[in-house]
């Protein structure tokens, strides 16, 4: 595990043997606690729409969410790198693509994120092009969850792994410094892994990616009405407040510590 700050460039070669760590953060405190503890990445992520802002997915995350967030999380790491979610409508085209990045890496990201296959490759070039670190993101995309109707695991068919794995070796060739999987099946999101040099961070995608990446607020248990079912349990943070809130109106005198 490096001791100095994690760059992209680090991440980009990371052996495969390695572990590697992801975990979200939208605050001071929390970025600065994961920080401190090794967490390696520190992703800031359009996720911050449901678990932060009560929002029914990520789509209506806007740039300034992200900003607000990111200047935050920055303040709070030292040796973590940081990357952080383009959101939905930034980057429909190339230009918008290095734009909105650049108002990112100024807000504090060492990486930016856009999610999609070969669809978005004119913006991977443009990323590549001017110098800034990006990470892809494939198998099931938040930002598309209202055209699909759901969050749909992906990689049930030889064609559609197939698919993935063109588009992964197409986003390393464009200077991609990772890659996040998304709620593929455990086959699908080794097989990616194997096609690649460059690392997997999964998310509900198995144990043969290179890393994982999980939404801190799942893990402590603070959104336990929505929980997803590859985190099998948590901190159960909600319901120690509850308690705590339960114990203090039953002492009658409201104190607080």
């Amino acid at each position: 595990m490096p001791t100095s700050r994690v760059t992209p460039e680090q991440l980009r070669s990371w052996p495969k043997g390695q572990t590697l760590l992801a975990l979200t953060a939208y605050d001071y405190p929390l970025a600065r606690i994961l920080d401190e503890a090794g967490v390696d990445l520190i992703h800031v992520g359009d996720s911050l729409g449901m678990v932060v802002l009560g929002m029914a997915d990520t789509t209506g995350v806007m740039m300034a969410d992200m900003v607000r967030a990111t200047q935050a999380v920055a303040r709070g790491r030292t040796r973590a790198m940081i990357s952080a979610d383009l959101p939905i409508g930034t980057y429909d085209t190339a230009k918008d693509c290095v734009k909105s990045s650049k108002i990112l890496l100024e807000a504090g990201a060492d990486a930016v994120k856009p999610e999609g296959g070969k669809e978005s490759q004119p913006q991977w070039e443009a990323l590549q092009k001017a110098g800034i670190p990006w990470i892809g993101h494939l198998g099931m995309l938040p930002q598309k969850v209202r055209e699909e109707g759901g969050y749909k695991r992906k990689g049930k068919t030889v064609e559609e792994v197939d698919r993935m794995k063109a588009d992964a070796r197409a986003m390393e060739k464009a200077g991609a410094c990772a890659i996040v999987l998304e709620l593929l099946t455990p086959e699908a999101g080794s097989e990616v892994t194997a096609t690649l040099n460059i690392p997997t961070i999964g998310i509900g995608a198995g144990k043969g990616t290179t890393g994982q990446i999980r939404v801190t607020y799942d893990l402590l248990g603070l959104t336990p009405w929505n929980r997803p079912g590859f985190v099998k349990e948590d901190l159960g943070f909600a319901q120690q407040i509850r308690k705590m809130v339960e114990g203090i109106k039953r002492s009658g005198r409201g104190e607080l510590g």
